[in-house]
């Protein structure tokens, strides 16, 4: 889609705490994880944004928040993977 991004976080660790903080497993290569769902997606923001620097001359926006929702069971991660694959249709489509 030309102007959003779709994704799925999966948090393997079901031991899921307060305020916005989850047990995520360890990633051997570093030292520090933060494990709020907010600085996983502030740092994937960041990554995106150098590697897209580097390789375009381009300049761009993330916007400020995010949409997020829990999928709880399978029946549900099915439609959402489903809206995920059909939207690049719809977005052609619309437009």
């Amino acid at each position: 889609m030309p102007n959003h991004v779709h994704g799925i976080i999966a948090i393997e660790n079901n031991n899921v705490g307060n305020k916005n903080f989850c047990s995520l497993r360890e990633i051997p290569w570093q030292t520090k994880l933060s494990k709020s769902l907010s600085s996983i997606i502030r740092g994937f923001k960041i990554g995106v944004t150098k590697y897209f620097r580097e390789k375009n001359n381009y300049e761009f926006q993330w916007q400020k928040s995010f949409y997020d929702h829990i999928i709880r069971n399978e029946k549900s991660l099915f439609y959402i993977r489903k809206y995920i694959q059909d939207n690049p249709i719809k977005w052609d489509i619309k437009n």
